[in-house]
């Protein structure tokens, strides 16, 4: 099951739509559905966690914590939608296609994909853009 919990003054305008196309990107991925919550929330919200668990003093548009077990995916995945309004300036895209793409990476960390080094974020990216095209496409 993929809730939404709302921390901060917004809202996604379809989260049914976004549920839909996160079960298919599971699917594509052969994973199965877990427990997956999205948390959007503002910058200090996301900050302070980024304190608190991974000793990181610094801002950042998405937190994930995993608790996938086998091919089960689960876990609890933080958006800061200030850190997405302001990347979504910086890379001059839309504010619904950088959070959809913030959305889905959280969801790709669950299904195994890091982004640590060169080769793992083009890897990275990649899905992202894959998962990004399937948004509208009916499976």
């Amino acid at each position: 099951m993929i809730n939404f919990n709302y921390e901060c003054n917004f809202n996604l305008a379809d989260e049914n739509s976004i549920s839909e196309w996160l079960t298919n990107v599971l699917i594509s991925e052969g994973k199965s559905e877990g427990e997956i919550n999205y948390i959007f929330c503002d910058d200090d919200y996301l900050h302070k966690l980024n304190v608190e668990y991974l000793d990181h003093d610094t801002l950042t548009d998405v937190i994930s914590f995993d608790y996938t077990m086998g091919n089960e995916i689960s876990g609890d995945c933080f958006i800061s939608v200030e850190r997405v309004a302001d990347n979504a300036n910086d890379f001059n895209v839309s504010f619904d296609e950088e959070l959809k793409r913030v959305i889905v990476h959280g969801l790709l960390h669950y299904c195994g994909y890091k982004d640590k080094g060169e080769k793992e974020v083009a890897l990275m990216r990649s899905k992202e853009d894959e998962k990004l095209a399937m948004f509208h496409v009916k499976q």
